[in-house]
């Protein structure tokens, strides 16, 4: 861990909710839910749960990949493709807000892609030069 880096803290955050989102429906087994009856329903058929487990799968590495400092950039293209679908496929339709002036929305994705951009572009997105 490199507790220095100055996206020490996001990359913390960012890695427990991944992992808080993942492991509790690994452990339980509702990532096979989430493919047989959501993934599969939708037209991913036959590779709902395959594909389900590649998604909560990808979240656990990239939660280690932030909190080791390593192979962010990969690890936060991923996972930001991942939000995005689940915003075009799930949230985007149930509004803005997860929870007050909605549910189930698409807000909390918005906020984690911002995230994950910030810890790859801990300088902004200034031009590259040279």
């Amino acid at each position: 861990m490199n507790f220095s880096n100055s996206t020490f803290l996001l990359r913390t955050a960012v890695a427990i909710i991944l992992l808080t989102h993942s492991l509790p429906s690994i452990y339980t087994g509702d990532v096979n839910n989430f493919g047989n009856l959501y993934l599969n329903t939708v037209g991913f058929a036959p590779i709902g749960v395959p594909l389900a487990w590649a998604i909560k799968l990808s979240h656990v590495a990239a939660a280690i990949c932030l909190l080791l400092d390593k192979f962010i950039k990969p690890a936060a293209i991923v996972t930001i493709f991942i939000l995005l679908v689940g915003i075009v496929m799930v949230h985007f339709k149930e509004g803005w807000f997860v929870v007050g002036g909605g549910r189930n929305g698409w807000e909390y994705n918005f906020l984690l892609i911002v995230a994950l951009v910030s810890i790859v572009f801990p300088n902004g997105l200034k031009s590259q030069k040279g």
